[in-house]
């Protein structure tokens, strides 16, 4: 927008206006979309279906593909896909898993990152929230590389595809489990890139609401393990891709430095001392 603005592209009021319009976009006196989230952490906003109406639910994901070409939701039942199919006729709706949908206006992608992330799951009964952060990372321009079913039960089925992300130099991993919830602190002792833990609700009896998942991995003796709520796919997601786009911005060679303005009078702590 501030090229735009300088181009001439833009008059300062206009400018101002879009601002007003980024940063936030009222719904009919309910829904408060903060549309000024992804460019302030380059994370999109998601809806919530839970809790919601499909038809608000839908208006909130279109209204925000129209303003920023992409509209994020998660937790969709059957009821919020049917509206949300209705209501974005015209846009480009894709899949992930289940329970979460992002509306693209035609022709529209994110603007890529370079970041990296790799997405692994133990089983796959996890992988409803593995989706859910892939949906995220995508959205926030990260290159994903999945892997499912290579669970504990049969660990060898893990060291090969572990060996290709880790030769693919991910710059984050999201661990998904459910049952004993293992899986996140064995790969979290195996590579040096940060892993996110993602317990899922899966299991039997005692814990088998993801409880016993979560207690594993926030005891992991695998020190540095990151570990997100039970079934917090968007939250995985979301610190996922906060680090890969650091990681990337990293890798990027640095800008020249500015010329000195002339006349410009240096730092006091750098004056020659009188007499020196």
């Amino acid at each position: 927008m501030l090229a735009r603005l300088r181009a001439g592209e833009l008059s300062v009021d206009e400018a101002l206006e879009e601002i007003r319009r980024t940063q936030l976009l009222e719904l009919a006196g309910q829904a408060r979309m903060d549309l000024g989230r992804s460019a302030r952490r380059g994370i999109p906003e998601v809806v919530l279906a839970v809790g919601k109406a499909p038809e608000a639910a839908a208006r909130l994901m279109v209204a925000m593909a129209r303003e920023q070409g992409q509209g994020l939701g998660s937790r969709l039942t059957p009821e919020h896909w049917s509206a949300l199919e209705r209501a974005a006729e015209g846009y480009s709706l894709l899949r992930y898993g289940p329970s979460s949908a992002l509306v693209r206006s035609p022709g529209w992608e994110p603007e890529g990152t370079g970041g990296k992330a790799g997405i692994i799951t133990a089983g796959t009964s996890d992988l409803a929230a593995a989706e859910e952060a892939r949906m995220v990372l995508e959205a926030a321009g990260v290159e994903v590389r999945s892997v499912f079913d290579v669970g504990v039960a049969g660990l060898h089925r893990l060291l090969e595809p572990l060996t290709e992300l880790i030769d693919w130099r991910a710059d984050v991993l999201v661990v998904a489990a459910g049952m004993d919830g293992v899986l996140p602190g064995l790969v979290a002792g195996l590579v040096d890139a940060p892993v996110v833990g993602l317990p899922v609700a899966t299991g039997y009896g005692a814990g088998g609401e993801g409880e016993a998942a979560l207690l594993t991995m926030l005891q992991s003796c695998s020190s540095g393990l990151t570990v997100v709520n039970i079934g917090n796919g968007v939250g995985a997601g979301t610190a996922a891709a906060l680090i890969a786009r650091r990681a990337a911005a990293a890798r990027r060679p640095a800008p020249p430095p500015a010329p000195a303005r002339r006349g410009a009078r240096s730092a006091p702590g750098n004056r020659a001392r009188a007499g020196s």
